[in-house]
C-alpha cells in the first residue's frame, strides 16, 4: 500500500477526544486503529519496511503505547525488541536517563545487555510531542554502545517542538512521522 493510502487509512482510524485528559486538550486516541486489523497491519508493515530500509537490527519501543506498536514491527521485520521503560520497572541492571518534562523531570531505563555495538536501533512510538522521551531514549541507546537507525512515530504534533529537539540529537539518522497534526 502506498504511503499516502496508508496515511489516509490510519488517519481515518484515529479518534479525537476533546477535553481529555484535561480541558482544552484534544487527545488523539489510537485504539480504533489498533482494533482495525487492516489499519494495524498497514502500520506494522510500514514501520517494518522502514526498519529494513534503515538497517535496523533492534527496535526500541517507548512505554507504553510504543510497546503496542513496536513489538509486532519487530516480529514482522525479524529483529529484536527492546522495551524502554519508566524507571524502576525493569528487573536487574539497567541504564537510566533523566529528561525534562513541562513541569518536572522523569527517567527511563533499558537493559544495557540487550544492545551491542553491532546494533542499529529504530525507536518507535505513537506520538512525537516535545521529544523528551524520544531524545532520552536516543541517549540511552548510544550509552549502551549501539547506533541509532532512526525514530519512527505514527503521529507528530507539529505545533510542538519535538522535531526540532530531536533533529539536534539524531545526527544523520532519519525521523519519520506518518501523520502530522
Amino acid at each position: 500500500m502506498a504511503a499516502a493510502s496508508v496515511r489516509e487509512l490510519l488517519l481515518s482510524r484515529i479518534r479525537d477526544v476533546p477535553d481529555y485528559p484535561k480541558p482544552g486538550v484534544v487527545f488523539k486516541d489510537i485504539t480504533p486503529l489498533l482494533a482495525d486489523p487492516a489499519a494495524f497491519t498497514a502500520l506494522t508493515d510500514f514501520f517494518a519496511e522502514l526498519c529494513v530500509e534503515h538497517g535496523a537490527t533492534k527496535i526500541a519501543g517507548l512505554e507504553a503505547r510504543g510497546f503496542i506498536l513496536a513489538a509486532p514491527v519487530a516480529v514482522r521485520a525479524g529483529i529484536g525488541f527492546v522495551p524502554v521503560r519508566k524507571a524502576g520497572k525493569l528487573p536487574g541492571a539497567t541504564l537510566g536517563q533523566a529528561y525534562e518534562l513541562e513541569y518536572g523531570t522523569a527517567e527511563i531505563e533499558i537493559h544495557a545487555e540487550d544492545l551491542s555495538a553491532d546494533d542499529r536501533v529504530m525507536v518507535i512510538d505513537d506520538v512525537l510531542a516535545t521529544g523528551g522521551t524520544a531524545g532520552a531514549s536516543l541517549e540511552l541507546i548510544r550509552r549502551a554502545g549501539a547506533q541509532v537507525a532512526g525514530v519512527a512515530v505514527l503521529m507528530e504534533l507539529g505545533f510542538l517542538p519535538g522535531r526540532a529537539r530531536l533533529e539536534t540529537v539524531l545526527r544523520d539518522a532519519p525521523l519519520e512521522a506518518l501523520i502530522t497534526v
